[in-house]
């Protein structure tokens, strides 16, 4: 049976158009809707250097941590950020080893978000410890510090090596991609400056047949590096909270958990930045159309659902061992005074994403940018739940207490989307957002018979 595809690029074009539609917003000055993104995002990331600069000077006090909730919304926000990278790295190098095409248009996009995301993520642990210029001391090396020496049994740690690993691959694999693209640019470029900085960039390239040869087999090992960092890099970041003895936390469900929701709320990301792009670049929407956004969709609804089940298995499992410290931990997060955190996150992570069980929901761009949104907020109080409910009641009444939110909180958290949208703004203005050398051998799928057989 033939089953028709649909066209991964809506309209018909040559290869030099192509070319130019993809190089435009790296050739020419950008237009005003991109200037006034960059402005508002400099304006939040500088408030948010400042906001760190005064915790940096007058001490961790500043922030909400207290005693029981030794751990805030640094670590929250990491997790967060950290689970945003996800998704590059899912649509890059895994749908790349599938062979699935309509990953093209915006796999590059994907892997710039993923790299801008763990760089913000990477400060918060930095934040969390409360003396930046001791941090590197977290660092394993020979020193003349006598005895003092990391803990190689701490999931901390841990989470040094996964996260950089992650982070080297994912820019390495990131780079690597876009060598031909970098030489495209070079060869159109009119100006010296630009001509040499791309050809710099561009490490020589000349499009032979070894060039190709060379860059696939590169491509290919890095995508299968990077392939396994999707689950163990979040898995070791829930072994942060899973290898600990405290209820809520004690959990063998966290590390699967944990990957699922990290898929999740990076679509999300994806739908939100794609979204954008198309509305900044207009000439984007004939390669990344809205059969691309409804596959994305689906994803989010399936992870949606898969998440729900964690929650609602956690209940079972902690009702289930007998352990009424355990219990008690879940029903305290669904009915105690952080109940209302709690109904956030189920909301926006297991109720709204069922919207796109409808195919009109689905294709509308508008729906799936405020489910998008929503997505991002309940995966945040996802993080929240799960670090402060479970610390600020725990096994000794004596010991219970809230979490003391102040304005430092909130002026770090929403800072950190200023320094994450400034790298992804300039980024478009810079790189190509479109791979050139993966979208021009699609252009005829779904046309003139390009189904496939089922």
């Amino acid at each position: 049976m033939m089953i028709k595809r649909q066209p991964l690029i809506t309209v018909e074009k040559s290869l030099k158009e192509i070319t130019d539609d993809i190089c435009a917003p790296v050739e020419r000055f950008p237009n005003k809707a991109w200037w006034c993104g960059l402005l508002c995002a400099k304006a939040l990331f500088i408030y948010y250097l400042v906001a760190i600069g005064f915790v940096f000077a007058y001490g961790m006090g500043l922030m909400g941590t207290n005693h029981p909730v030794g751990w805030g919304t640094d670590i929250v926000t990491f997790v967060f950020w950290i689970g945003i990278g996800h998704a590059g790295t899912l649509i890059s190098a895994i749908l790349f080893l599938f062979r699935q095409k309509w990953r093209t248009s915006i796999a590059r996009t994907a892997e710039a978000m993923t790299v801008f995301a763990v760089m913000t993520a990477g400060i918060f642990p930095l934040i969390h410890t409360g003396r930046p210029w001791l941090d590197f001391w977290l660092i394993p090396y020979p020193n003349q510090r006598g005895p003092m020496w990391v803990n190689f049994r701490s999931p901390l740690l841990w989470d040094v090596f996964a996260v950089s690993t992650y982070a080297t691959v994912s820019i390495v694999f990131w780079y690597i991609g876009m060598v031909p693209d970098f030489a495209t640019i070079r060869d159109r470029a009119t100006h010296k400056v630009r001509k040499l900085i791309y050809g710099i960039l561009s490490l020589g390239w000349r499009g032979s047949a070894r060039h190709w040869s060379h860059y696939e087999m590169v491509y290919m090992i890095l995508a299968g590096l990077a392939t396994p960092l999707v689950l163990s890099v979040h898995t070791i970041v829930s072994f942060d909270f899973a290898v600990s003895g405290l209820p809520g936390w004690h959990t063998t469900i966290f590390p699967p958990y944990f990957v699922a929701g990290a898929i999740f709320s990076g679509f999300g990301m994806v739908v939100t930045l794609m979204t954008l792009v198309r509305i900044g670049f207009p000439s984007f929407k004939q390669y990344i159309t809205l059969d691309h956004m409804e596959v994305i969709n689906k994803i989010i609804m399936t992870t949606g659902m898969m998440v729900g089940y964690a929650y609602a298995s956690e209940f079972f499992i902690a009702w289930y061992s007998g352990n009424p410290y355990e219990t008690y931990a879940f029903v305290n997060r669904a009915f105690g005074p952080y109940a209302w955190s709690y109904w956030i996150m189920v909301s926006c992570n297991v109720l709204i994403p069922q919207i796109f069980w409808f195919k009109a929901a689905r294709r509308s761009i508008p729906i799936m940018f405020v489910v998008s949104i929503f997505v991002n907020i309940g995966m945040w109080f996802e993080r929240f739940v799960i670090t402060v409910t479970s610390l600020h009641r725990d096994f000794l009444p004596t010991n219970w207490g809230q979490y003391a939110w102040t304005m430092w909180d909130t002026s770090i958290l929403f800072g950190s989307f200023g320094m994450f949208l400034t790298l992804f703004l300039i980024y478009l203005r810079i790189f190509p957002a479109i791979s050139i050398a993966e979208v021009k051998p699609v252009r005829h799928v779904g046309r003139d018979g390009g189904g496939h057989h089922g």
